[in-house]
């Protein structure tokens, strides 16, 4: 049996100070949040603040993305040593949002992986497609492809630690959702391709999360689903009520 997965991607929200205000309002909603692990991905700004109101709670702590070298000449990027050094355990990689505004590649997200890994950190792997794809019926294609090419190199023995996220693009802040049939297909697709590669053990055991306008009001439903084992939740997670609505569903 997978344990429910929740996590929240603040993306480009909130000063330090709000973020430690969030937490901490976070951490008193979710006091009782039950068999369901929960994380939450602020700014890098924002993590040192964060950690300090999560601190002792059963709420992990991630960061929204890392780049793939140790150390050196990158203005701007923040390694994975460095975000296990701030108490991040989790971190999120290949996010739609990084691909489409900041060159994002497969083979970007697959040194990012393997990154993540290599600092033990966990990562939680974004793929899917855009609406344009969808309508072309090259779903499978696209999330085939990003799956192959994203853990490239990837052993079996470290796949086991990454999380997936199917998040179509097409319903990423847009309000639109994917219905718990769509999520479903593609969330089977990906276990069977992650069985395919990584062997039937390792597939029945991966978190597959949802991501894209998740909500209270249909978080219910999605998670029905055989193959849907949580939620990657971008706006929904920036109000501590709505988060912990969804978390405890």
């Amino acid at each position: 049996m997978r344990r429910p997965f929740m996590a929240g991607n603040w993306k480009m929200n909130k000063t330090p100070d709000e973020a430690a205000a969030l937490a901490k309002a976070l951490r008193r909603e979710l006091a009782d949040a039950g068999d369901v692990t929960v994380a939450i991905c602020p700014p890098y700004v924002s993590i040192a603040a964060v950690r300090g109101e999560l601190s002792g709670s059963d709420i992990a702590l991630g960061a929204q993305d890392v780049h793939w070298e140790p150390s050196g000449a990158y203005t701007g990027a923040v390694s994975a040593g460095m975000l296990a050094g701030a108490g991040c355990k989790y971190v999120i990689v290949g996010h739609s949002e990084r691909r489409q505004h900041f060159g994002e590649t497969d083979e970007t997200v697959s040194r990012r992986l393997k990154a993540a890994l290599g600092a033990g950190l966990k990562p939680i792997m974004c793929l899917g497609e855009t609406l344009e794809e969808r309508e072309k019926g090259v779903t499978e294609d696209v999330v085939g492809r990003q799956f192959s090419l994203g853990t490239d190199g990837v052993g079996a023995a470290d796949f086991a630690k990454v999380t997936m996220a199917y998040e179509p693009v097409w319903a990423i802040g847009t309000g639109r959702t994917a219905t718990p049939a769509q999520a479903q297909e593609v969330h089977a697709f990906l276990r069977g391709l992650i069985g395919e590669k990584y062997g039937r053990k390792i597939a029945d055991g991966i978190i597959i999360q949802y991501g894209g306008s998740v909500k209270p009001e249909n978080v219910k439903d999605i998670m029905a689903q055989e193959d849907v084992d949580g939620a990657l939740v971008g706006g929904a997670s920036l109000q501590a009520d709505v988060f912990a609505k969804i978390v405890k569903f």
